[in-house]
C-alpha cells in the first residue's frame, strides 16, 4: 500500500515528489503537504498578497514598486504611480489586479509589483 498523498485537485493516486513539491501527472498540480497554512488553490481561499507581504482586497489602493513596460506599447508605468480603487481577478496568467491608470487606461498588473499604500 502507497503511502503517497492524494492530488487535492483530482483525487489521483499516482502523485510523485519533485524536490519539496508533490506533483499530480494527470492534472500538473503541485502542491506541499507539509506547508502549514497552505490553501488549495482549488478551494477559492487563496489570498492575493503584495509584495511586501500584505493582503491585498478589492477596493484597496497600491503603489507600482518599479517601473514596468507595458507589451505591445512604447509607455511606461513608472514606479510610484499610485492605483486606487483595484479589483482582484483570478488571472491564469499571474495578473491579478484588475485596475484603471490615469493616462493608460485598464490595465492588469502582478500583485508581486506593487505595495499596499
Amino acid at each position: 500500500m502507497s503511502t503517497d498523498p492524494e492530488c487535492p485537485v483530482c483525487g489521483c493516486t499516482h502523485t510523485y515528489p519533485d524536490g519539496t513539491l508533490w506533483t499530480c501527472p494527470e492534472c500538473g498540480h503541485e502542491w506541499n503537504p507539509g506547508a502549514d497554512g497552505a490553501t488549495d488553490p482549488a478551494d477559492g481561499t487563496d489570498e492575493i498578497r503584495d509584495a511586501n507581504g500584505n493582503v491585498l482586497a478589492d477596493g484597496d489602493s497600491v503603489t507600482v514598486i518599479k517601473d514596468l513596460r507595458i507589451k505591445g506599447a512604447s509607455s511606461v508605468i513608472k514606479g510610484g504611480t499610485k492605483v486606487r480603487g483595484i479589483r482582484l481577478i483570478d488571472g491564469t496568467d499571474g495578473h491579478d489586479i484588475a485596475c484603471r491608470i490615469a493616462g493608460i487606461g485598464a490595465i492588469n498588473l502582478k500583485s508581486a509589483f506593487v505595495r499596499k499604500a
